[in-house]
């Protein structure tokens, strides 16, 4: 019971010391290295959220092009058709792996009059897709790092923080809960900084990873409409 009563007072006490304390008064008077980890953290943070908002644009534009330009490619009477309109479509990535395949197919044609070297347009195509997808996942690596990084840096500015503040509990020579309360505190922000930044970038990367691999498989499925359309063309 008297255990009980003990934490139940700490309980209050802290709440109340805390409820003095502003949330801004804790970051300003940090020291400069937990300072400095909670501007790396909210830099991180916003670098992060640059990116994930600037990634929904582009994946929400791509997909929505890409359905168009494969509606007018499965339209189309043939390879020149398609060639006449996908000026209409230049965010859609299929529209690159076509370009590429395309003029592969027309090298061969003003070189040999007919289409005889289906893996070289393959190869094309692969190499078409290839180029789209690296743009796809461009910055991507950034919002990895910033997901298994940050807690860790966070947590270095909370250890550092509660060193800190013990540190000169000791040399003040109190042991009162309203002495050490707002340093743990101030401490504990590092920590709360460092999931902010990680959860967000880590729930995104896998969100996006996901589309990409989608479009990386439709990319896939074109490739062949690709070859199928061409080998009507050349009457194989």
């Amino acid at each position: 019971m008297l255990f009980w009563g003990s934490s139940l007072w700490l309980e209050r006490s802290s709440v109340l010391i805390l409820a003095q304390v502003s949330f801004w008064e804790l970051v300003l008077k940090a020291g400069p290295l937990s300072m400095t980890v909670m501007v790396l953290l909210v830099l991180v943070s916003l670098l992060s959220w640059t990116i994930i908002l600037a990634k929904w644009s582009l994946f929400r534009t791509a997909r929505t092009n890409n359905q168009k330009f494969l509606r007018a490619f499965r339209k189309a009477d043939g390879l020149q058709a398609v060639a006449l309109v996908v000026e209409q479509f230049p965010l859609a990535p299929l529209v690159s792996v076509f370009e590429f395949g395309y003029e592969e197919v027309d090298r061969q044609m003003k070189r040999n009059g007919t289409v005889g070297n289906k893996p070289a347009i393959e190869r094309a195509l692969q190499l078409g897709a290839s180029e789209e997808l690296t743009k796809l996942e461009r910055n991507m690596n950034w919002l990895a790092t910033a997901a298994s990084v940050s807690p860790f840096i966070g947590l270095f500015g909370t250890v550092w923080g509660i060193i800190d503040s013990f540190s000169a509990l000791g040399l003040a020579g109190s042991a009162s809960l309203r002495a050490v309360a707002p340093g743990i505190s101030e401490a504990l922000i590092a920590t709360a900084l460092g999931l902010g930044a990680a959860i967000p970038a880590a729930i995104f990367y896998n969100h996006y990873s996901h589309i990409v691999r989608e479009i990386a498989s439709r990319m896939e499925d074109f490739s062949i409409e690709f070859i199928n359309m061409t080998e009507r063309e050349s009457g194989e």
